[in-house]
């Protein structure tokens, strides 16, 4: 079964894989620069309490990103 990064619990770290072709190309262009690459390590700080948006740390970086765009990211 697929796994997104919109699935990770808080906690959890895992290995980005892939990005999906339905997300925004100017957010994925975006997180690309901000070190969203294959391979990268992410690991789920927390989810807010509707779970939007997302608090993840990469590469050093504390970042946020909505649920919507979550799902269009594939991890390991």
């Amino acid at each position: 079964m697929m796994k997104t990064l919109s699935d990770v619990k808080p906690g959890e770290t895992v290995t980005l894989v892939k990005y999906h072709d339905t997300g925004d190309v100017d957010l994925r262009r975006h997180l690309l620069g901000m070190g969203f690459v294959r391979g990268a390590q992410i690991r789920v700080k927390q989810v807010a309490s509707l779970g939007d948006p997302i608090e993840m740390t990469i590469k050093g970086y504390d970042v946020c990103l909505r649920k919507e765009e979550a799902k269009n990211i594939e991890v390991e």
